[in-house]
């Protein structure tokens, strides 16, 4: 995809280029300096050099080969960061890449939090961890720690723990 958009900007690499900017008209029915009303629209078009297109077409062509290379060395977190990255800097063009990489982001965290990336495993998982959090609070002498395991607490240091109240339920 990252290919399709570079080859859709290249053309405007090598020759100069007429560009159609829009605008809304004002509250008062006239359109901004420069602009001129077309069917409703306020248009300006302006000729711009080849240098204006060349920092998005290398931000494509290197972003879009850091999400290739990443992909290629199975490394999720680059992919992610490179797709998001992508995604911010072209805006609406770029939506798809914010898509991958907010998706690959969600799974990354629940295979990091749950140890399972699908939806069903982790919510399954999710409930396993909140009945034994609920029976070690049952008991109230012991806590469950993010794998599941039940630790005890530590009784307080006299020394250095000041007394507190009971606790008002």
């Amino acid at each position: 995809m990252a290919g399709a958009l570079a080859a859709i900007i290249s053309p405007h690499l090598f020759k100069n280029t007429l560009v159609t900017d829009t605008a809304k008209l004002s509250s008062t029915k006239t359109c901004p300096t420069n602009y001129h009303l077309v069917h409703s629209v306020c248009q300006y078009t302006h000729l711009t050099h080849p240098s204006d297109w060349l920092p998005q077409f290398l931000e494509i062509v290197l972003l879009g080969a850091a999400v290739v290379f990443f992909s290629y060395r199975r490394k999720r977190a680059g992919v992610a960061a490179s797709a998001l990255l992508m995604g911010l800097a072209l805006g609406v063009a770029g939506l798809p890449f914010l898509l991958i990489g907010g998706w690959l982001v969600v799974r990354a965290f629940r295979l990091q939090k749950y140890g399972e990336a699908s939806f069903s495993g982790s919510s399954k998982r999710a409930r396993e961890m909140a009945q034994a959090r609920k029976a070690a609070r049952a008991s109230g002498s012991a806590t469950v720690t993010n794998d599941g395991t039940v630790r005890s607490i530590p009784a307080p240091s006299k020394r250095y723990t000041p007394k507190q109240r009971p606790r008002r339920r």
